[in-house]
């Protein structure tokens, strides 16, 4: 009998096929009631029947149509993913329709809105004033190269060969061979989302009109973003200095019709197919265009974006998730009282409760520094030469290199790192009798049933790697291009381990959600505050009590998921507002308390490359 793998989400599932002549919308259709089977919230598919997806094989990515019979396009054995449209849990997720436009002017963009803009929440476009700039810079170029001016990277060689004059009938090529020779990078490639990303912050910081590209080239782009053009970047080989040149390289490859490229209509293709299916055209790159499109910090500094918004929102849940815990093990409140034990000795609760405030404080501190970099980084004109309109001329300087977000990033993953160590420390309490006054791992008759025992083990591993990924990439160098660049800031994996870490605090925290929320199951009738229990029915309609053993992994992911869309913040956030409005003495408007989960704002100012 025939048998196809079909990949949904992160996951893959087996379909057997009595009639090949059954049609590819079956296939999906099967595949889809076989992926819901073992999920609590089945996925969060309210019906097969009226799910619409695409069906395309993994090999080649080419699409398949959904009335083409299985006989005719696939072969026993074949592997097949299949992608729900707009569905947000799948890595490939690209609205088909952005909606109202981004306007970029080089100078305002947020980690939020590039985050957005990642999700294809937004389609872009330039401000006048940006579009003015562009054009000016461009022209100030255009002179240079009628004038014969040896200027380094528009008339000469790169790097080592800064030095070697290029004759003008050659200069196009030169642009060309640079951003093919620097395409270089290994790895995965970027998901789509980090891709717009990344390709937004480019056209970002182009926008801003020190990089003497063409108001043409740069419009090309911005149609590319726009229909979802998205380049193979590979993840790996920046150095972070001189800027992401690998990455960028393989982002500008594709916008050249070169290498392959992936858009929800078609899936991954030749590049040049890509974009002529979507009724667009190579860019054809002038004097100084290449250099101007791959130099710069993009790579880090994108992806420290979505780091720092994912660092926040799960920063914020962690103080929700903890005062469950707290609730659970009957701690007490007194020790966030300023006044708490100013005249005993008597340590009530263990450090893992009793301080919270301080642990997670850091940690929102560091993420709010964090983000005013990131947000400093993404305005910044990282180009190298530089270009200055208003003055006439080009500047060679050091924007390019990566330490402000490299330095910035591993400093992140240190302090949110803190977050899951102490919360994997709760879950030891919850999940230890001696230390609970609970069942053992939350479960009747242990032994027989082994509850959370390994949900534990779970997060005590995912703490260990992160004390190896919280080691600051930035303090390593290798010097490179023949010691010309002989120091670089190894940004590019500061970014990426930082996402790593995130992720693994997110984890651990619904882990902890899951077995605080066990926990209330053995103290009921008792009930908890108003938001806790709210937090609580949250919870629990995506996941059921645990009464005996049970595949495990869907629940966790079911809450990594809450945390993920900030629901959990979101459900609480209204009786925290309440709080604060009423009960915070309005005789100390700016001191920082234990409930205040949004930190003041910073008096720093942004002051690089303004």
């Amino acid at each position: 009998m025939p048998r196809f793998t079909v990949h949904i989400r992160d996951e893959w599932v087996a379909v057997a096929c009595r009639d090949t002549s059954n049609n590819i919308q079956w296939l999906g259709q099967e595949a889809l009631k076989r992926y819901i089977k073992n999920k609590p919230d089945n996925g969060g598919i309210v019906s097969v029947k009226e799910t619409r997806f695409l069906v395309r094989r993994c090999q080649g990515l080419g699409l398949l149509d959904a009335d083409d019979t299985i006989d005719d396009v696939l072969e026993d054995n074949d592997f097949v993913e299949l992608a729900i449209e707009g569905d947000t849990m799948s890595p490939d997720f690209i609205p088909c329709e952005p909606g109202v436009s981004n306007i970029l002017d080089g100078n305002s963009l947020t980690s939020t809105d590039l985050v957005n803009l990642g999700r294809g929440l937004y389609k872009i476009k330039l401000t006048p004033e940006a579009e003015k700039k562009v054009v000016q810079s461009r022209e100030l170029l255009d002179t240079i190269v009628k004038e014969n001016r040896v200027v380094y990277g528009i008339t000469t060689g790169f790097g080592k060969f800064a030095r070697t004059v290029i004759p003008v009938g050659k200069l196009k090529e030169l642009q060309e061979n640079l951003v093919r020779s620097h395409s270089a990078g290994l790895g995965n490639p970027l998901s789509p989302e980090r891709t717009r990303m990344l390709l937004a912050l480019r056209i970002n910081v182009l926008a801003k009109g020190h990089s003497g590209i063409s108001l043409e080239t740069l419009q090309a782009m911005i149609q590319a973003f726009n229909a979802s053009c998205l380049s193979f970047v590979p993840e790996k080989g920046t150095v972070g200095a001189s800027g992401d040149l690998a990455p960028l390289s393989h982002l500008a490859l594709g916008l050249m019709g070169e290498g392959k490229m992936w858009s929800p209509k078609s899936g991954w293709a030749d590049a040049k197919y890509v974009l002529e299916a979507h009724g667009l055209k190579p860019i054809s790159l002038k004097p100084k265009e290449g250099i101007a499109l791959i130099n710069g910090t993009q790579m880090i500094t994108s992806l420290g974006a979505e780091a720092v918004e994912r660092a926040r929102a799960i920063a914020q849940q962690a103080d929700i998730v903890a005062a469950l815990t707290l609730e659970v093990l009957k701690g007490t409140t007194k020790a966030f009282d300023s006044e708490s034990h100013r005249f005993c000795d008597r340590v009530q609760d263990a450090y893992t409760m009793r301080c919270c405030p301080q642990v997670h404080g850091i940690a929102n501190d560091t993420i709010m520094f964090v983000q005013n970099i990131i947000n400093t980084e993404i305005n910044s004109a990282t180009d190298n030469p530089m270009v200055f309109a208003e003055r006439g001329e080009t500047i060679s300087g050091g924007n390019f290199h990566g330490e402000y977000p490299a330095k910035a990033l591993d400093f992140l993953s240190i302090a949110v790192h803190e977050l899951a160590s102490i919360s994997e420390r709760r879950i030891e309490r919850l999940c230890n009798p001696s230390l609970s006054e609970l069942p053992a791992f939350l479960v009747n008759e242990g032994g027989l049933n082994s509850g959370f025992m390994i949900a534990h083990c779970t997060a005590a591993s995912l703490v260990s790697e992160n004390k190896v990924l919280c080691h600051p990439s930035s303090v390593d160098s290798l010097s490179t291009s023949a010691a010309t660049e002989d120091h670089v800031s190894m940004g590019g994996w500061a970014a990426r381990k930082a996402l790593r870490v995130v992720e693994h605090v997110e984890q651990v925290l619904a882990i902890e959600l899951l077995a605080a929320c066990q926990g209330i199951e053995f103290l009921r009738p008792l009930r908890t505050t108003t938001p806790l229990e709210k937090v609580y029915d949250l919870v629990r309609t995506v996941v059921k009590p645990w009464i005996k053993d049970r595949f495990m992994s869907p629940d966790i992911e079911a809450v990594h998921r809450l945390l993920l869309d900030q629901k959990v913040w979101k459900v609480a956030k209204p009786y925290i507002d309440k709080y604060q409005t009423e009960y915070i003495p309005e005789s100390r408007p700016n001191s920082p308390t234990a409930f205040s989960l949004d930190p003041p704002a910073s008096p720093r100012k942004r002051v690089r490359h303004e």
